[in-house]
């Protein structure tokens, strides 16, 4: 693992959109960015095992991310590149993969899905482990607008009306797959 992957998943979380600019432009930061992805999927996974959660639930927090990193950055680019293409948008599907892969980086806070229920005076019981998942994925939906933004080129909108997009078409493709597994073993 690089030095720079450490100070770069930082600035990936602090939303940098320089950060973002950076793994667009570089190449070789694929590498960079499976391995956050592959660390976000652990995290989860530990946090569903930790949490007591089933062995097929534990699998499924690992295997999730990458399928919605890989499938989600093939529509944000099919969308992105054609029907929200902005005037100064020019990118390839490599560009979008990279960046999509750093916006995983809150991701890791999945590790804590296994925090208990905590007392509140105000509000009563809250199981904060469901309380930081929350909060980590609305962390890493922002930050995957913010890569979608800068591997695009185009405005904070155009990159909310593309990732919107390609989260339908994701979730059409997975339900119509699941569809189809389940009426195949019926």
């Amino acid at each position: 693992m690089s030095r720079a992957l450490p100070a770069r998943m930082l600035r990936a979380a602090r939303l940098d959109s320089s950060l973002y600019e950076e793994v667009e432009a570089d190449r070789r930061s694929i590498r960079q960015a499976v391995v956050v992805v592959l660390l976000a999927s652990a995290a989860g996974a530990l946090g569903a095992w930790l949490a007591g959660r089933t062995a097929p639930r534990v699998a499924a927090e690992f295997v999730e991310p990458f399928v919605v990193w890989l499938g989600g950055s093939v529509f944000a680019y099919m969308v992105g590149a054609t029907f929200f293409r902005g005037p100064d948008t020019e990118t390839d599907y490599a560009e979008v993969v990279r960046t999509v892969g750093f916006a995983y980086t809150p991701g890791l806070l999945r590790g804590l899905a296994f925090l208990p229920v905590v007392e509140l005076p105000a509000v009563g019981g809250i199981v904060l482990g469901v309380v930081i998942v929350f909060a980590a994925d609305l962390w890493v939906l922002a930050a995957g607008i913010v890569a979608v933004r800068q591997a695009l080129d185009f405005t904070t909108l155009r990159a909310v009306g593309t990732f919107g997009a390609a989260y339908v078409l994701l979730w059409i493709q997975i339900e119509g797959l699941l569809l189809f597994l389940a009426a195949a073993l019926a």
